[in-house]
């Protein structure tokens, strides 16, 4: 992503809906988990670090990133030290993890596979991986383009695809389910009348007004309550666990 749109995400994380929508929904996934005591947890593509602090709530955290100023950000929440490093050749860790995350990362790469392929080597034998990505190749937008993703997902291609690269599945589902009908109903609206965010393209990182974003979140983090316990057939996105063979 361009520098000014990371700038934009360190800016919201911590408030914008969406990301505090996910980061409880991810953090009750984790508090389900069969993990040891204290935890080795990697975080593969941390961005500017808007999940660190809760993950270290679970255990020990490792964190690695592509871009130097997201990583820069990153290392400035003083949770852990961010390391550079890509997928699927360059992670600087030589530890292995008891739970790694890759969470709306492996939409930006050439070689999801590859990728996948690079953290199963990295987690302990019944180790978990936790995966988000954006669903649904007919929701492409502007924000698509902007974050230079490679393609959106569907669930069973998702999990053909950690299959194939080691894991077993456990459980997956799409969530952001309850906003679904909204997102898709304007996304589709705009490309089908060719309507473009403003030049900064940042609209789907604009903060709402107080109440609304308070909304917003309850609706989204809601979800928390549903997911790994039912599969929600459809959303704008899709979580997935999956775990190392002992």
């Amino acid at each position: 992503m361009d520098k000014d749109f990371y700038l934009q995400y360190a800016a919201v994380e911590d408030k914008h809906w969406w990301f505090v929508g996910r980061r409880r929904v991810v953090n009750q996934v984790i508090r389900q988990l069969d993990l040891p005591k204290n935890p080795k947890i990697l975080e593969a593509g941390c961005g500017t670090g808007g999940n660190l602090s809760m993950l270290a709530r679970h255990g020990q955290v490792s964190a690695m990133e592509l871009d130097e100023i997201a990583c820069k950000i990153a290392n400035e929440r003083q949770v852990t030290q961010v390391k550079l490093g890509s997928l699927p050749d360059k992670i600087p860790f030589t530890d292995e993890y008891d739970l790694i995350l890759i969470l709306d990362v492996i939409e930006h790469l050439a070689n999801d596979l590859a990728a996948l392929m690079a953290l199963h080597s990295k987690l302990k034998p019944g180790g978990w991986l936790l995966v988000t990505v954006p669903a649904y190749q007919f929701l492409w937008s502007q924000h698509d383009d902007i974050n230079h993703h490679k393609r959106r997902y569907v669930l069973p291609a998702l999990k053909q695809l950690v299959t194939k690269a080691g894991y077993t599945v456990r459980y997956g589902s799409y969530f952001n389910a309850f906003l679904f009908p909204i997102v898709a109903l304007v996304r589709l609206l705009k490309n089908l009348l060719h309507i473009k965010n403003s030049s900064s393209g940042s609209s789907d990182l604009d903060l709402p007004k107080k109440p609304i974003n308070q909304f917003l979140t309850f609706l989204f983090a809601s979800e928390r309550h549903l997911i790994n316990r039912i599969t929600l057939p459809f959303g704008v996105s899709i979580l997935l666990l999956a775990q190392k063979s002992f």
